[in-house]
């Protein structure tokens, strides 16, 4: 509304302003497939980003403003309003029943990002749709989303296969792929994910990237555990910020080096590069050129 107090979301529809705000971009995106799909009289076929949405498939790419709807090849249909209409047909098209409509399966919603976007954000898909630490478990695995590829028809699918090789069920985050790709990019051995170490005092972690040759552990260091009240555990920030100093300290003291990052060592790589070389991790390649593209 003018004032402020409400925002759209698709014609005819508005949320409360205060209440949009802490939404999580994907969840906002659901809420609009939500509204869309709602006043549909007709069914669809959710596919790409709105299917994410559904399936809770996050992403680093900003989310449409229009909501995905898969249609035949070569209908004419044109995009308009609140939808985008994407005419690559149903041949071999994995579909499920949602809410009196149709949504792609995870591994055909995985397989489509991967079609249309670059090789990050193909692999971020698929580590999300096979993440195996999922509240409700792994949406799909490596063989189905192979099973399902074998089965399409469509051209342009022949990157897919690598960033299926690349995938893992490992990554917890976005931004734990994002780290995985560059650090591959950037030359930095293969880490091991998820590794265990059990740390005097505290007990068992996981640290997202252990260099085992190196006895070198990485981390990317999000806000989320510090700001989000539900991933603090009924802790303050501060609590939080002080068990994590404890966390890494204990680790330093079991591992030779420990390396983290925030998200702009990730939006500038070099950062990232600067970061594990001075730690004493080696790469088979030297600093990226500013303005490399990735």
């Amino acid at each position: 509304m003018a004032d402020g107090t409400y925002v759209r979301i698709v014609s005819g529809s508005y949320a409360n302003a205060a209440e949009w705000r802490i939404l999580t971009p994907m969840q906002r995106h659901l809420v609009r497939v939500l509204e869309t799909a709602d006043r549909t009289r007709a069914p669809v076929v959710l596919t790409h980003a709105a299917a994410a949405a559904v399936w809770g498939m996050d992403r680093i790419s900003a989310w449409p403003s229009r909501v995905d709807v898969r249609i035949p090849l070569a209908s004419g249909g044109r995009s308009s309003g609140a939808i985008r209409r994407r005419a690559l047909g149903f041949d071999g098209v994995e579909l499920v029943p949602w809410r009196g409509h149709l949504v792609t399966s995870p591994a055909q919603t995985a397989i489509d990002l991967v079609a249309e976007s670059g090789f990050t954000d193909g692999v971020i898909a698929l580590d999300q749709a096979m993440w195996s630490s999922r509240e409700s478990g792994a949406l799909t695995d490596v063989h189905q989303v192979s099973e399902a590829l074998a089965a399409q028809t469509r051209r342009g699918l022949g990157r897919v296969q690598r960033a299926i090789d690349f995938s893992t069920h490992l990554s917890d985050s976005v931004r734990e792929s994002q780290s995985r790709v560059l650090l591959d990019l950037l030359g930095f051995p293969a880490p091991i994910l998820q590794h265990s170490f059990t740390l005097p005092g505290i007990g068992r972690v996981k640290t997202d990237f252990w260099f085992e040759a190196f006895e070198h552990a990485g981390e990317f260091d999000g806000t989320g555990k510090y700001l989000d009240p539900a991933l603090r555990n009924g802790r303050t920030a501060n609590q939080v910020l002080l068990d994590e100093k404890d966390r890494g300290d204990a680790l330093r003291r079991v591992v030779r080096r420990v390396s983290r990052w925030r998200t702009g060592a990730l939006k500038d790589p070099r950062l990232l590069y600067d970061i594990l070389v001075a730690d004493g991790l080696p790469s088979r390649f030297p600093r990226p050129r500013k303005g490399a593209a990735w």
